[in-house]
């Protein structure tokens, strides 16, 4: 399935496929599912046995028909009929219990499974998704499984068992107008409920859609709480939520209305049947046919049949609205990623460290190409930056190298392989990078820095903090290294960040580094800091620098220029300036406006990593 196809209406069937995914889990916990399927062939036993416990207590109790039990007998089939139920209720629960593993183990392996799957898609389907809708659909696809485990297979297949014995007894017993009334009921049953509860799925898929878009519209909102306070929008985005509630509200009273008229139907079918079945064993009773415990039996009889059959049709009801909740993570499952190894993809060997961009074209969209037959190499151990306007594809180029987009013509090659070829873990691995926008997880400040390598020990994330000049920040702290930085790190300051993304960095030890903008948002002050800690840690890596300032990257070993896509100039700041071509254009424009800070000032931080104190 492609990306855009996640958004389609699921087919209003059943989707069998999902059994099929079930099955592995049911088979893998065998033993526990025949034991529970054990408990509740008992606990049905114990619910058949209880109407004839019924009739021979009343008979018993018949004094004009003559009978004469004694009093241990009568204790007997008391005690008899309390053990019955009890064990009905207790074999039950014992069936539940043991399945529960099952089920519990199915939610857990099915939701890592999504997880993983989702960190596993291309960068494209991440750009494009609704988080908070995403979330949803895979709580209730999750939720929806367990349904279906537990009930499919013990409530569905038991109670078509259990009707079936019941008509067999009445047939049996009482002759064929009883089972033919039962039938009917049942059939008629049936039919109705299956009819209904497809005419009513919609209504359940409206008002599933609704909840996903309510709840996608509410943390959109509250993850860009700062700007809807900057632009004074509260009341606006309430207007907002506010029209996505409306919508769910309509579309939950058509669900409810639905759930009545189907209740009803469902009630109706019963009463009649019941009282048919009553009716004629009270004339059988009147007329000397019956006794009244062959009555009372008839009767507990329809009560048992009715009541499972009326879960029945709950669970068919329920397990069509799992199925329109489950469908959304399945075709969630069903995206296939752009971006796939290739089968048998070696690891990256990465011996020199060297980046190679060979003729490299690309375009998010077919008729709109960024990056133009780009050709530039950075050599083992340089640093390389690359330059020019907003929109010329710098940051296209970390994408590509980061293989998050496949280049439609040309190569990227570390070390002379081609990024296509290896595997994706192994590249991603081998490349470090600090971005122009840090994100952090809601945690630590020290966790945020172990997350470059999870299994480094604590001295190893000291050394990277302290090599990132992050040391004298954090013992400023109250919690020191275990403040806590607020959702997306929000709680820091852009230099504060900006440490922690090259901390991470480094305790990655990789042999290449990116730095995408690094200190683009960031005041001069904290910009010479960012830049010192940068020139100390890039010594002896290869580093690509993508920059907007040029003031930040005029101590490269080279100053690849793009414009409009395309390599336009290539050189050392030196020569750049005196070529007097689009990067000297670009430096003059840079001082004019004021956006870079004296050269001679940047030159005396990047001279001494010391300078500038803490971002």
């Amino acid at each position: 399935m492609k990306h855009g196809d996640f958004n389609e209406e699921p087919a209003s069937s059943v989707n069998w496929q999902v059994f099929r995914e079930l099955t592995p889990y049911l088979w893998e916990y065998r033993g526990r599912v025949f034991l529970s399927l054990l408990f509740l062939v008992a606990a049905k036993g114990a619910i058949l046995v209880i109407p004839f416990l019924l009739k021979y207590l009343v008979d018993s109790l018949d004094i004009s028909k003559g009978a004469d039990i004694a009093a241990a007998g009568l204790v007997a089939l008391v005690v008899a009929f309390g053990l019955a139920r009890f064990s009905s209720v207790l074999f039950g629960e014992l069936r539940d219990t043991i399945f529960g593993r099952v089920t519990e183990r199915a939610m857990r392996r099915i939701g890592l499974q999504v997880f993983r799957h989702i960190h596993a898609l291309d960068l494209d389907f991440h750009l494009n998704r609704q988080t908070g809708g995403l979330a949803r659909d895979i709580e209730r696809g999750v939720t929806g499984i367990s349904f279906l485990m537990r009930f499919f297979v013990f409530n569905i297949a038991p109670t078509i068992f259990e009707i079936t014995m019941v008509v067999g007894i009445l047939l049996w017993n009482y002759g064929l107008n009883y089972a033919l009334v039962t039938l009917a009921a049942v059939t008629a049953y049936g039919v109705f409920s299956v009819r209904a509860t497809e005419w009513r799925t919609q209504f359940v898929r409206e008002a599933n859609e609704a909840d996903s878009s309510s709840n996608t519209r509410a943390i959109d909102s509250l993850m860009n709480f700062e700007t809807v306070k900057y632009f004074t929008n509260e009341e606006f985005e309430a207007r907002r939520y506010d029209h996505e509630l409306e919508k769910w509200e309509v579309a939950r009273r058509k669900n409810r209305l639905s759930v009545f008229t189907l209740n009803g139907g469902q009630a109706l079918i019963i009463a009649v049947a019941q009282t048919t079945m009553i009716g004629m064993a009270a004339f059988q009773v009147r007329g000397g046919v019956i006794s009244i415990g062959d009555f009372v039996l008839i009767n507990q009889f329809m009560i048992q049949l009715f009541m499972p059959l009326g879960f029945l049709g709950f669970i068919y009801r329920e397990i069509k609205g799992s199925m329109a909740n489950i469908e959304r993570m399945f075709d969630l499952l069903a995206v296939k990623t752009q971006i796939e190894d290739k089968p048998g993809a070696p690891d990256l060997q990465v011996e020199r460290g060297s980046i190679q961009f060979d003729n490299v074209s690309f375009g998010y969209r077919p008729d709109r190409q960024i990056l133009k037959g780009v050709s530039f190499e950075v050599p083992p151990g340089q640093k390389v930056a690359v330059v020019g306007a907003s929109g010329a594809g710098k940051s296209t180029l970390v994408k590509l190298l980061f293989r998050f987009y496949d280049a439609s013509g040309g190569a990227v090659r570390i070390d002379g392989q081609d990024v296509r070829d290896v595997t994706q873990h192994s590249l991603r691995a081998a490349i470090g990078i600090v971005p122009q926008d840090t994100v952090l997880f809601n945690d630590t400040i020290f966790e945020n820095v172990r997350y470059g390598r999870p299994e480094a020990g604590d001295d190893e994330v000291w050394e990277a903090i302290r090599l990132a000049h992050l040391e004298n920040f954090i013992g400023r702290l109250p919690s020191g290294g275990d403040t806590v930085v607020g959702e997306r790190g929000l709680k820091l300051s852009g230099g504060e960040k900006q440490r922690v993304a090259i901390a991470r960095a480094l305790l990655k030890q990789p042999p290449i580094l990116v730095f995408d903008e690094a200190t683009s948002s960031l005041d001069s002050k904290s910009e010479r800091a960012i830049l010192a800690a940068i020139r100390e840690i890039a010594t002896g890596h290869t580093s690509l620098v993508i920059a907007h300032r040029l003031s930040t990257v005029v101590d490269a070993d080279s100053i690849v220029v793009l414009d409009q896509g395309e390599v336009v100039e290539q050189g050392r700041h030196a020569e750049l300036l005196a070529h007097d071509g689009r990067y000297a254009e670009l430096w003059q424009i840079q001082q004019a406006e004021g956006q870079a800070p004296a050269l001679e000032s940047l030159t005396m931080a990047l001279a001494d990593p010391g300078t500038g104190g803490t971002a």
